[in-house]
């Protein structure tokens, strides 16, 4: 797909990933809706930043897991850009927990982090659906995570949620074609504040022997991702239902 000129929507793009996706397609000239429930100085920054790449932006607060909240967004994209032609589903929580503190997973925390990462990335996939279709060449990737894959030191509500994105994904991907291609990705350990809030003092030593450990030398990073979620975007015009691990190798050895 060539991008200059098309629209996007990115949820969760204040930080992390969605920044990272956003700000790559805007460089290939990608107009971009920039979502955000919280985390509004950071989602300003990110419209600036597209901005100054000469390319239009589209700041959005709204929740994910809140479907009148998602419409009104795609809504806002068509008055905004006339079309929409691409969503990449970034928007994501999870809970920090030892995974065999059972009673740490209230139902408050289950709850929330379904909520916005399976129900969201739903609610947003059917939102966008009719306008990504009427584009003819509409692409979807959804964030999901190695924990998804194999779940080992996660809480067990992110880890059954980023594998529900994957059964959602290769659905999605039946239901949409020939118009549509839905494809995902699955982060393995990532440099960022999730990890730091996860490891807290251990962050640097763990995250340092995860590289050591690792094929390609190193953790990912969100332009890591955000590289490989624009190249099934768009370089992989005949790929669809997928799931691409970003972990430079490390599940082949780990």
């Amino acid at each position: 797909m060539q991008l200059d000129g098309r629209a996007a929507i990115v949820t969760g793009s204040a930080t992390g990933i969605g920044r990272s996706t956003a700000l790559a397609l805007a460089r290939r000239g990608c107009r971009v809706v920039i979502n955000y429930t919280k985390s509004e100085a950071e989602a300003q920054e990110t419209v600036r930043d597209v901005e100054a790449m000469g390319v239009p932006a589209l700041l959005f607060r709204g929740d994910v897991s809140d479907d009148a909240a998602v419409r009104r967004m795609v809504a806002a994209c068509e008055e905004k850009f006339g079309r929409l032609d691409v969503l990449v589903n970034a928007a994501g929580t999870t809970h920090f927990s030892a995974p065999e503190d059972l009673e740490a997973i209230t139902d408050e925390v289950w709850n929330r982090v379904f909520n916005v990462n399976v129900h969201g990335t739903f609610l947003a996939t059917r939102a966008a659906a009719p306008l990504l279709k009427r584009s003819g060449q509409g692409a979807v990737v959804n964030l999901s995570s190695i924990a998804g894959l194999r779940p080992a030191a996660q809480a067990i509500p992110y880890a059954a949620s980023k594998a529900a994105i994957v059964t959602m994904t290769i659905s999605f991907a039946r239901i949409l074609a020939p118009e549509v291609r839905v494809n995902a990705v699955a982060p393995g350990w990532m440099e960022g504040r999730w990890m730091k809030a996860a490891l807290g003092e251990q962050y640097d030593r763990l995250m340092e022997r995860r590289a050591q450990r690792t094929p390609l030398g190193r953790v990912a990073t969100p332009d890591d991702v955000a590289q490989t979620i624009l190249s099934l975007i768009e370089s992989n015009d005949f790929v669809t239902g997928q799931v691409v691990v970003i972990d430079g190798g490390y599940s082949l050895v780990g």
